[in-house]
């Protein structure tokens, strides 16, 4: 059996390189039209509008002077081959198209009319300059394919012309010098082109990641924040379902309906906390047993203190005479994770600075502040050599939203730092 794969390859990859060809890449976007500051994105034009400047007049007079060409031809050439370059800035292989076919006709038109002698062969050399000034746009805005194409396409047309101008009146051929500088100009062309690619994928993909990495730190806390607020709720809801159904035994002369009422709120009671455990199952994950001790409050802030003084973090705790029992569970609850992210983030980023917690009440609101100062010396963040969790703020941002409070956090003009968070105490008579 013959394998006609073999014989219809080099068709392929021909025709493929064909299509590269005619094909130009789908971005019009002129070179340098992102940068930032104007003068670079007027850069290529003005280089373009210099190199037309400078080669045309030079064009006219190698074509006649050198060439012989007549003069209104040389100069319709010398126009034709560089005046694209100014279309290479957003379209560069329509301009190679342009460019390209109009240096093959100048030399068929030396070859064949010119009566110049002793000038190089096959590329004129203001032609070859300016097509290799167009092979620098075409290199940073097409493919590869097209490329490599381009490159076969001069090697093949400078091949043919130097052999057609064998043992002519030129004395020097050039098409070696032209096909390696070409060469050269499109692979350093193409290695940039592909470079700021990479680095724009490998940018736009840290910005997915940063983005999913936040979107999952707070789905994160989101469950944390469910999962300890079903604690909360199930507390009460446990002392609802136990005084109900005590109550016609602790108070004496309860009417049976009043009896049977109760029965009725403690298994109600006791149907949402099979429910709130279900759900609980759900929201816990494999390793969370430790989550499942009593959530810790404004009471407990004490011994957090005392905690990261240990950790190297001499800290100060103020709270108002009688404020812990006047504070809410989820509120006081909001307010210890609040401060215990805080100085946690005083522990990694600034080890052996002093810090303040104050909670107070202003009426209504529970006032719970941190404020730490600079790091006693220089001294590297412990998260400086690794990327951080990004949990800090994002979770203190759904604790304060969670009860409708407010947020304010920033450095210090000493080098400290500060957090600062309102809670609202309207639920103080749950």
């Amino acid at each position: 059996m013959i394998d006609s794969s073999a014989g219809s390859r080099p068709t392929g990859t021909a025709r493929a390189l064909l299509n590269a060809l005619v094909r130009p890449s789908a971005d019009h976007t002129p070179l340098l039209a992102q940068a930032s500051r104007p003068w670079a994105r007027h850069l290529p034009y003005v280089l373009a509008v210099a190199a037309i400047a400078s080669l045309l007049p030079s064009g006219i007079n190698v074509l006649a002077n050198d060439y012989g060409l007549n003069g209104g031809l040389a100069g319709a050439l010398a126009v034709a081959q560089t005046a694209p370059l100014l279309l290479a800035v957003s379209r560069p292989l329509a301009a190679w198209w342009m460019i390209g076919g109009t240096d093959l006709l100048a030399a068929l038109l030396v070859l064949t009319t010119g009566s110049g002698s002793g000038s190089l062969w096959p590329w004129i050399p203001t032609s070859l300059i300016g097509y290799l000034i167009l092979m620098l746009p075409l290199s940073l805005r097409e493919p590869r394919r097209t490329l490599v194409a381009v490159w076969l396409v001069t090697t093949a047309a400078g091949g043919a012309l130097a052999a057609a101008g064998a043992g002519s009146r030129f004395t020097g051929n050039n098409v070696l010098l032209a096909i390696a500088l070409t060469g050269a100009v499109l692979l350093l062309g193409g290695a940039l082109r592909e470079r700021a690619e990479a680095r724009r994928l490998l940018t736009e993909q840290e910005h997915i990641s940063e983005a999913e990495r936040e979107r999952r730190t707070l789905l994160e806390e989101r469950a944390r924040i469910a999962r300890e607020l079903h604690d909360v709720v199930a507390h009460h809801m446990s002392v609802i379902a136990v005084q109900a159904a005590s109550a016609p035994y602790r108070i004496s002369d309860v009417p049976a309906e009043a009896a049977e009422e109760f029965g009725a709120i403690a298994g109600t009671a006791r149907e949402s906390l099979a429910e709130m455990r279900r759900l609980l199952g759900v929201l816990r994950s494999e390793d969370s047993g430790s989550e499942k001790a009593p959530q810790p409050g404004v009471g407990q802030l004490a011994q957090l203190v005392e905690t990261v003084g240990r950790a190297g973090v001499p800290a100060e705790l103020t709270v108002d005479a009688g404020l812990v029992e006047r504070v809410p569970q989820a509120v006081g609850l909001s307010a210890y994770r609040i401060v215990q992210e805080a100085l946690a983030n005083v522990v990694r980023h600034a080890p052996g600075a002093r810090a303040w917690v104050s909670i107070s009440s202003d009426g209504p609101e529970l006032l719970v502040t941190v404020v730490n100062a600079p790091p006693p010396e220089r001294t590297e963040s412990l998260e400086a050599s690794v990327e951080g969790t990004g949990q800090g703020l994002v979770g203190m941002r759904e604790r304060v939203r969670l009860v409708d409070g407010r947020l304010d956090t920033g450095p210090l003009p000493d080098g400290g730092f500060k957090v600062a968070a309102v809670l609202p105490l309207g639920t103080s008579d749950t």
